[in-house]
Formats: C-alpha cells, structure tokens, sequence
C-alpha cells in the first residue's frame, strides 16, 4: 500500500472536527468495511467529516497530495465505489441528520443517513419521501442515482422530491444547486451520481403515507410461475398507483407462516405494498390470490417503517454480491420463461431475481428534465448473486452474466447506475442516452480533472 508522511496526514487532522483515522488506528479494519464483501481496499486516511468544511479541506488536502478521492455516504453500492486503495476517504457516518418541518412538508437530510434514518424521521408525521427498499441504504447514493422503491408509482422517484442540495465542488465552493440556483448543478446531480461535486446536504419533499399500510407476501408454487408472473404483469397494467407488486424469484426463506417443507424451495414471491383505502388494497390482493394456489401469505396493516425493513434480513452486510440489471417496458411470454429458466438455476440459497415495478408517475417527467434519463422504463429487472464464500465467485458471476445475457433482448435500453457494478463503465453513456452529452459538458464544467471519478464516470 502506498504511504503518505505522518506529519501531512497529522496536519490534516487538526483542521478537521472530525477523526482521521489511519490504518494503525484501532477501528481502521470496521471502518473499512463496506457492505459488499467482495470489496476489500485499504485507504491512506479515512475523514470522519461532520460538516461542508471538513469536505473542503479534504478535497483540497487530497488533490494537493495527489491522492486518489472517494466518498461514502452509507457504504452500500453494490460496485464498492466508497472505497478507494491508498486515497483519501470523505466519510459521511457522523453526518445523519434528519430535520423535518411538518408544516412545508419538506425534510432536510444528511448525506450519512440511511432510508431508515429518513423514514424514522418523517413518519412520526405521517409523510414519507420515495426511496428504495432496504432501510440500511444510504440516501446519498440512492439519491444520487435515481432511487426508486414502494412509493414511486405514485409520487416518483426520490430525485423528482428533492428540491435542493448543498454541494461542494472540487475546487472548493459550497454551492446551493436548486430549480433557481446553479440550476445546471442541481440537473446534473439528480441521476448523474457524484460526478459533479460532493453532497453535503440534501432538501426532500414529503407526501402523505401511512404510518399504517396494508402490505405484505403471497408466496406460489414454482412450477405455477408461468401462470402466476403471467397474470401479474397483465395485472401491472391496470393496478392503481396506491398499490405496488414487485415479484422475486428465488429459494423461500423459513418464513413462519409457510409449510416448513417449503423452506429452501423455488418460489415466486409478490411483494405487496398498498398506500391507499386499505378495503381497496384488500380487493387487490384478492384478485392476485387468484393467480395460483399460494403456499401462504402473510399480509396485513402495519407500520409503512416496518415494511421498509422487511428485506433487510436478505440484505444484511458480510455478504458477496454481484448484480445485473436491465430496464424494462414490458414483460413478453419468452421474457418471463427466461426468468423462469434462470431461476431455476440459482447457484446459491441467496441468489435472486426479482422485478421492481416502477410505472406510474416517474414516467410522466419528460427525459431531459434531468440528468435520469430513462422515463420509458415500466419494470427494473435485477438479477442479484449473493453467497458467503468466496469459492463461489465464478459459479455465481457466471449465473448472472449469463441470465443479463439471455434476457438482454427484452431490455429497453438504458440502465439504472445503482445496480451496475464496477465493472460496468462501458455502460455509462447508454445509461444516460440522450442526455450524456451534457452530462459531459458539465463534468468539464464542474470537475475538468476528474477528480471525482469513483462512481459510475462520466470522464471529461
């Protein structure tokens, strides 16, 4: 590992409110850490930042000794980008500050909060901001890349709720990117990652949720899934925006409420999440029991937080991880018999595929409006390798690369940066499509040196 003087590094250290910590310090190892184990790097410094200051002086403190740059919001991106080898880490742990007004219905957010943190937060007051399904995510990166979950069929995507951010550039200025100010910045960050600046605080707006919803599991045979995936993607079509049915393929977990003799076995799982009239969501859950004859279901009111943290069993940290995704407008008979074939095939109990859908009002924002381009996609398809050992690498990196070949001809083109891995920076431009080219424009604009180049890279 590349060293850098003790004496630049304890110079640094007195500047910052925060700790550095360096790699003899005793929490270097946990610190580290992130939550894909397939990534193990050994930063120089990491910088516990606790407010914009602290990240100017690390920009500053970084590019002047050459070192390499990452930033970490929570340590969740499936490509490891929060980490980099022998640079600097900005680390955003102590910044996880939640301040709701209830009144304007906006929340302001640090960049180390979690999805939890905001929920937590917001639902006291029975509002919400649209995010993803993992409360353990961290809100700057899923921000920063789009961010889709539970609500946005019928508010959007969590880019489309932020109304501004406060963002400091490499070359040292805190911006405040809004509709009204440095309004290209403020563009750019809604989908193009932290490509353009370092996010130090987030402005969200809320909508009314909950706190109770009625959501929940039906759990199918597998050998009924061509009927059952059949019947939900037709049903996609005509649910309203108040409900939203994401299905995953893969082996049940012991559930309580299934057949023990389940457990283990090939399932296909709609996930159920309904925000409106609860006897209206009961109706619709009705109509998808009749899709098969389910193993068992578990559905009821309950605290829209603790839906939001139903998934995270199957997503805890320590794990390897490996993703595949494509975008999708709809779901053909041979598109879902290769979901089938492949979820046949899973080479782990860990591994999945599942299909978020994501239609409704995210698709009604024109694509230029900012840098997330792709407002055609109805459906996010994912195919999510995840085991313990690392003798498992090629059996199930192969699995997915194979299954994101088979079922690239279904795609729409596109695709979500959340999802890609490191290395997939060939994709970059299709990702952004129409839009990349001013996305380039302003990369020159706001990072002419790339120095922010650990995400999915825009290069200038």
């Amino acid at each position: 590992m590349t060293t850098h003087s003790t004496p630049a590094f304890e110079a640094l250290q007195t500047e910052l409110s925060g700790d550095l910590i360096l790699p003899d310090n005793p929490n270097y190892d946990a610190t580290r850490t992130i939550w894909n184990a397939m990534i193990n790097k050994y930063p120089a410094a990491i910088a516990e930042c606790r407010n914009a200051e602290d990240v100017q002086k690390c920009l500053r403190f970084g590019q002047k000794n050459g070192l390499e740059i990452s930033i970490r919001g929570a340590g969740h991106n499936i490509a490891g980008n929060s980490i980099c080898d022998a640079g600097l880490v900005i680390d955003f742990a102590s910044m996880r500050s939640v301040q709701l007004d209830p009144h304007t219905q906006r929340v302001l957010v640090g960049p180390g909060a979690t999805l939890g943190d905001v929920d937590a937060a917001t639902q006291a007051h029975g509002l919400a901001v649209p995010v993803g399904i993992n409360s353990t995510t961290g809100i700057a990166g899923l921000t920063l890349g789009g961010g889709f979950g539970w609500l946005t069929r019928r508010y959007g995507m969590t880019i489309d709720c932020l109304r501004s951010a406060q963002v400091v550039t490499v070359d040292g200025r805190s911006l405040h990117a809004s509709a009204t100010e440095n309004e290209d910045l403020f563009w750019a960050i809604r989908g193009g990652g932290g490509n353009f600046g370092v996010v130090t605080q987030f402005e969200f707006e809320c909508y009314p949720v909950g706190p109770q919803v009625l959501a929940g599991l039906l759990v199918f045979p597998f050998e009924q899934a061509k009927q059952v995936l059949t019947q939900h993607f037709e049903n996609t079509q005509r649910l309203p925006l108040e409900t939203n049915v994401w299905c995953i393929l893969r082996q049940a977990p012991p559930l309580p409420f299934l057949p023990e003799s389940v457990h283990g076995q090939e399932v296909v799982v709609l996930a159920i999440c309904h925000t409106g009239d609860a006897a209206a969501g009961q109706a619709e859950v009705e109509r998808m029991r009749g899709f098969g004859k389910p193993y068992g279901e578990h559905i009821a009111e309950q605290p829209f937080v603790d839906w939001e943290q139903a998934f995270d069993p199957l997503l805890t940290p320590g794990a390897r991880n490996y993703w595949k995704s494509h975008n999708l407008t709809d779901l053909s008979s041979d598109a879902i018999d290769t979901l089938i074939k492949y979820a046949g095939m899973l080479p782990t109990a860990q591994c999945e595929i599942f299909v978020g859908l994501i239609a409704g009002v995210a698709n009604d924002v024109p694509y230029n409006a900012m840098a997330y381009e792709c407002r055609d996609a109805k459906y996010v398809l994912n195919v999510h390798g995840r085991w313990d050992a690392a003798t498992d690498d090629e059996s199930c990196i192969k699995w997915a690369r194979d299954f994101f070949a088979a079922s690239k001809p279904y795609a729409s083109g596109g695709a979500y940066v959340n999802f890609m891995t490191e290395e997939e920076g060939s994709r970059v431009e299709s990702a952004y499509g129409r839009n990349y080219r001013k996305l380039l424009e302003l990369k020159q604009k706001y990072d002419p040196q790339n120095v922010l180049h650990f995400n999915q890279n825009i290069k200038p």
